[in-house]
């Protein structure tokens, strides 16, 4: 009985191919090497002295501590203060700012009057620096300002303090909503051109309605659209303290006491380990949350991609 022996066909290369693979390598790695060494001096080691500081006493010292900072930071009622005003704005205003965006995009994909004019008004907020609109919004809000006025008009005779009351995150929402709407907008109007249309006219000849055409077909096909702008709004919010200072300054009334307020007021205060610990604190509630809206994209979205 013979025994057949096969060939190895497997085609190794040459000395020059090897040489000119090694060196494509090393290109590609001289391209790669500044932005590597970027993302390590600008990234990665600001993140390890934030962590180590987080468990020191302060940076002079530099005497271990554990979790000391933590708890303080817990226990402090500025800090507390600061997470249920930022929490709070968050969740009033990242909903609308998907949701709305969401209404205005499907709005300016039906053949409108003036559609390109709606869609260039709501881009403007991207083009005007952010001191000009806080001016603006000063001289609305103020208590002797423009909506007080219209107030007035209408019967409402006790002016409202806007930005040194609980209307004050009224005022930051509204703020909030008109300088993000837009770019959620243009996002959404994107996802909603890339849907097959097949989709939809099957949809339309099984006489479904446009309430379902919407909930069965263009939102499932949007859920990494939609899982996107809830993400960048969801940070966003969480960097509106640049609006708030502007708008009030170093010390807000309570109820816009944002949390970067507080890491504001520490870094100021060269208090450096509580500024580590809450900026700590801050990047994992935003890992769990972000973790969760992606396990609930890839439930709602999972047949789509298959």
């Amino acid at each position: 009985m013979g025994f057949i022996h096969k060939k190895n066909t497997t085609v190794k290369p040459n000395g020059k191919a090897g040489r000119q693979r090694r060196k494509i390598k090393h290109i590609s790695g001289a391209f790669l090497a500044p932005s590597f060494l970027g993302v390590l001096a600008f990234f990665f080691a600001p993140f390890i002295v934030v962590i180590v500081y987080s468990v020191v006493d302060n940076p002079v010292s530099m005497n271990f501590v554990g979790l000391d900072n933590f708890v303080k930071l817990i226990n402090n009622t500025a800090f507390k203060q600061a997470v249920r005003n930022t929490l709070r704005f968050s969740a009033i205003a990242v909903p609308l700012a998907v949701v709305l965006s969401l209404l205005l995009a499907l709005v300016l994909q039906w053949k409108i009057p003036l559609r390109s004019q709606f869609r260039t008004f709501f881009l403007c907020p991207m083009m005007v620096p952010v001191a000009s609109v806080v001016l603006v919004w000063q001289v609305l809000f103020d208590y002797n300002g423009a909506v007080n006025q219209w107030l007035s008009f209408i019967g409402v005779e006790n002016k409202i303090d806007w930005l040194k009351s609980s209307y004050g995150t009224i005022v930051i929402v509204i703020l909030f909503l008109w300088k993000n709407l837009g770019y959620n907008m243009i996002l959404f109007m994107a996802a909603l051109s890339n849907i097959p249309q097949e989709l939809v006219e099957v949809a339309v000849l099984e006489k479904a309605n446009q309430f379902q055409i919407f909930w069965h077909v263009k939102l499932r096909y949007m859920t990494s659209t939609v899982l996107f702008v809830t993400i960048m709004s969801l940070i966003n919010s969480f960097k509106v303290f640049r609006e708030v200072y502007l708008l009030t300054g170093d010390n807000p009334t309570d109820w816009i006491y944002m949390l970067q307020h507080y890491m504001n007021n520490m870094f100021r205060k060269l208090n450096y380990q509580n500024l580590s610990a809450a900026a700590i604190l801050m990047s994992l509630f935003m890992i769990v949350v972000i973790g969760i809206l992606f396990l609930i994209e890839n439930y709602f979205g999972k047949d789509v991609e298959g």
